[in-house]
């Protein structure tokens, strides 16, 4: 399989990420890129999740159908092509990070898939039922780690 390489301009992988994409601040999506994705890909799917989060991992956002053959997404912008399912905070779209005040630094992970063919996914998928289903179609991925405290 290969990698996709995933990056942002806003925070660099395993530092923090700005109030400014924090639910606290003005909770817009962060800048992202990627290449490396297969020519062959149908579709590409992104997932930013919390696995720290007190309930158990906590979905930030989840993006299906964007385009494979693009490079990207600006800050508060919806991927190219791409259809925003529901979040943890039960609206569609990003919903930044909001870690209990006091918690360590939280981890949010940032994953860009390319799929063989397009998945199916519920309208407010967790996490878990997002990498189910990507597993079985996934043909590469990338992943970007941003941190967050309050």
């Amino acid at each position: 399989m290969t990698d996709i390489d995933l990056k942002s301009s806003a925070f660099n992988d395993q530092s923090f990420i700005a109030r400014r994409y924090a639910l606290e601040g003005e909770n817009v999506s962060p800048p992202l890129t990627w290449s490396g994705a297969p020519d062959d890909a149908a579709e590409l799917v992104l997932l930013c999740e919390d696995p720290d989060a007190p309930s158990g991992t906590f979905t930030h956002w989840v993006v299906v159908g964007i385009d494979p053959h693009s490079d990207g997404v600006d800050p508060g912008e919806r991927p190219p092509g791409g259809t925003e399912l529901v979040n943890g905070f039960g609206r569609p779209g990003w919903g930044g990070p909001h870690p209990p005040p006091g918690d360590e630094a939280h981890h949010y992970v940032f994953r860009l898939y390319a799929l063989s063919e397009p998945c199916v996914l519920p309208d407010a998928p967790s996490a878990e039922q997002v990498h189910r289903v990507v597993e079985e179609r996934q043909i590469a991925s990338g992943t970007l780690v941003g941190l967050y405290k309050r």
